[in-house]
């Protein structure tokens, strides 16, 4: 009986401790990231999940700092890990972003703005098209394990900034706002082939309506422009893993130049 295992006090605080901090890091980014965000994955699965990756990192992560749980020092110790972790999924949110929005440019152009669907990720109303873009990029970011390199880039955070009263810097934090800008661009240029084929379409829609006045433009157009706006989705199709994979590429190196102090 005396052989017993026998822990002190300060042994299980410097456990609790050591998981608990990674955990709000990862839980932050599962609340804020695409695909761990979804609605349609309960809240529980998430936590549990958030502590799961974490006991498996804690024997590879650097020692945590040891302060007491309850004081202002460990307050801002765990507001740091919710802000790098919200960081981390915010920025793989704005990946997801740049095909909402070259969704939103194509529907616009060949006249489905008004066809609205219930994004079941976001609980939002998008445009069809974004959302069958979304679904796309969301298998093409699955089929290739993006969500374990993503994970993984999660548990180099800890070793490129441990968990302490280290943060990024506010220029850090404003090239990450500014990186919008970015989102936007690539947006315009995934959608630039369709809205480029539809406005020949415009133009050649025009050029029909000077000759025979007597048409009726908007009886005629609007089911050709949908035919043709389905068609070159069909034609974008393949080339939506190569945006993908690079834009992808460069968020992620941009979150790991975000944790480097």
């Amino acid at each position: 009986m005396n052989n017993m295992l026998q822990f002190s006090a300060g042994d299980i605080l410097n456990t609790t401790a050591g998981l608990l901090w990674p955990f709000m890091r990862i839980g932050a980014m599962m609340v804020a990231a695409p695909v761990f965000s979804a609605s349609s994955l309960p809240l529980r699965v998430r936590i549990l999940l958030a502590v799961l990756v974490a006991w498996i990192l804690l024997p590879v992560l650097p020692n945590p700092p040891r302060v007491d749980l309850i004081s202002g020092q460990a307050f801002l110790i765990g507001f740091y890990q919710i802000l790098i972790g919200l960081a981390m999924g915010f920025m793989l949110q704005l990946v997801f972003a740049v095909f909402i929005i070259a969704g939103q440019s194509i529907a616009m152009a060949m006249g489905l703005g008004f066809a609205s669907a219930v994004d079941p990720q976001n609980g939002v109303q998008v445009p069809v098209i974004s959302q069958f873009l979304l679904i796309m990029v969301t298998l093409i970011f699955l089929s290739l394990d993006g969500h374990l390199v993503f994970l993984d880039l999660m548990a180099e955070s800890f070793r490129l900034l441990p968990v302490g009263m280290m943060h990024p810097p506010v220029d850090q934090l404003k090239a990450l706002a500014y990186w919008g800008t970015y989102m936007f661009s690539s947006g315009l240029l995934v959608a630039l082939p369709a809205v480029t084929g539809l406005l020949l379409v415009n133009i050649a829609f025009g050029v029909a309506s000077r000759a025979a006045p007597q048409l009726n433009i908007f009886a005629v157009g609007f089911p050709v422009m949908i035919m043709a706006g389905f068609s070159l989705l069909v034609l974008i199709a393949p080339s939506l893993t190569d945006h993908f994979s690079n834009i992808l590429v460069d968020a992620l190196g941009f979150i790991r130049r975000l944790l480097v102090i």
